[in-house]
């Protein structure tokens, strides 16, 4: 039950205080909207502070440079991770840092350890409840990101085991034997800091994604993940099991039993690893969206809600067809979209973001960024 009292009223609410939230405010600014707030549960870039210590970025950072290009993992222009760490692949924990320091340098008004418990649509309006406080505002941006839902279901059994997001550190694991289900960047990730401590580990997988010819990474293991797949270490302790579905996961005593779909059975006693990916935060909103077939939200080519005008969707749950958005330098494109779309129905001119169309982040209708084309 909330017990708020204050009621703040503003053009737009951001929910969400990660990559996608801070890339889409410093959007909704060069729009030239000002009456805004970002919304965060904890603090800002706290999901990817949240990552395993030894977990880092698969895409590459390089600085921004003149020719048109962004960094890949840039959340705005003239911002590089890559030059304001002075790392090519940023730990979880650095780039929290960065977007802190992109936050703070836009000036961007963010309140943090602000939990949204409830969005209503009351009139041509929204309330945004949280513990504390209410707000109103004429347009909701839902960017909450994913790292911190989990997905912990898809077979029997399959709350006996840990997910990869809950790991702190994979130095502070126990035991020398370990199996991990889901064979995608963050397994590959958890078998690989495993592996270099001479671990042993199985590693399983539905299909098997590090031999996909696709040279999309929201499909195919990225060059990265299959740098590291080659190292001495990763050869001789990493054992792949590829095409295994897992049917369950059981335990008896102080030994889990993981069982495949084709009935063989495998046995330790470490609890099983679950990389099977995240639910993300937009199931907690999603009866203010359509439904795709695949359960994404279904989204106008502004990244509008179809059935709640008003509400925006903003981050790696972006689908468009068959285009997915999972990555940074993927659903960053659609930053202008969403600001754009915004100012036009508050009836501003948004010529701040004529800027953007030159760095490859688009200004109207869906035009690039699928698995059609290289980005």
């Amino acid at each position: 039950m909330t017990t708020a009292t204050n009621v703040n009223t503003y053009d737009v609410v951001v929910v969400g205080g990660g990559a996608a939230g801070v890339g889409v405010a410093i959007a909704l600014k060069h729009a030239g909207i000002e009456s805004f707030i970002v919304l965060e549960r904890h603090t800002v870039g706290s999901s990817f502070a949240s990552w395993p210590a030894e977990t880092r970025f698969i895409t590459p950072s390089f600085p921004t440079n003149s020719m048109g290009m962004l960094d890949l993992n840039s959340i705005a222009i003239g911002v590089s991770p890559a030059f304001s760490l002075e790392v090519e692949h940023p730990t979880g924990r650095e780039y929290a840092l960065h977007l802190r320091g992109v936050a703070k340098f836009f000036e961007l008004p963010i309140r943090e350890k602000t939990s949204v418990t409830r969005i209503t649509k009351v009139s041509d309006d929204f309330r945004i409840d949280t513990a504390d406080d209410i707000f109103r505002a004429k347009h909701v941006i839902w960017a909450a990101g994913e790292f911190q839902y989990p997905r912990l279901s898809g077979f029997v059994g399959s709350k006996l085991c840990r997910h990869t997001a809950t790991i702190a550190s994979y130095e502070e694991l126990g035991g020398d034997d370990f199996i991990i289900v889901g064979g995608y960047e963050s397994g590959v990730d958890a078998a690989y800091h495993l592996a270099y401590r001479d671990k042993r580990v199985r590693l399983f997988d539905k299909s098997c994604p590090w031999q996909d010819e696709s040279y999309d990474p929201s499909i195919a293991l990225s060059t990265y993940s299959l740098e590291r797949m080659r190292e001495d270490w990763f050869e001789e302790q990493v054992e792949l099991f590829p095409e295994t579905p897992i049917a369950s996961v059981t335990r008896v005593d102080a030994t889990y039993e993981v069982t495949a779909r084709d009935g063989r059975r495998f046995q330790t006693r470490v609890p099983p690893l679950l990389a099977g990916g995240f639910e993300g935060s937009h199931k907690l909103v999603a009866e203010l969206f359509g439904r795709r077939v695949d359960g994404y939200p279904l989204l106008s080519e502004h990244d509008e809600s179809t059935i709640v005008p008003g509400v925006f969707l903003c981050g790696p749950a972006v689908r468009h067809d068959n285009h997915v958005f999972c990555f940074i330098f993927k659903y960053r494109q659609r930053f202008a979209v969403v600001a754009k779309a915004i100012a036009t129905s508050l009836g501003l001119p948004a010529e701040g973001l004529e800027t953007y169309r030159n760095w490859g982040m688009y200004l109207s209708d869906l035009s690039c960024c699928g698995q059609e084309c290289v980005c």
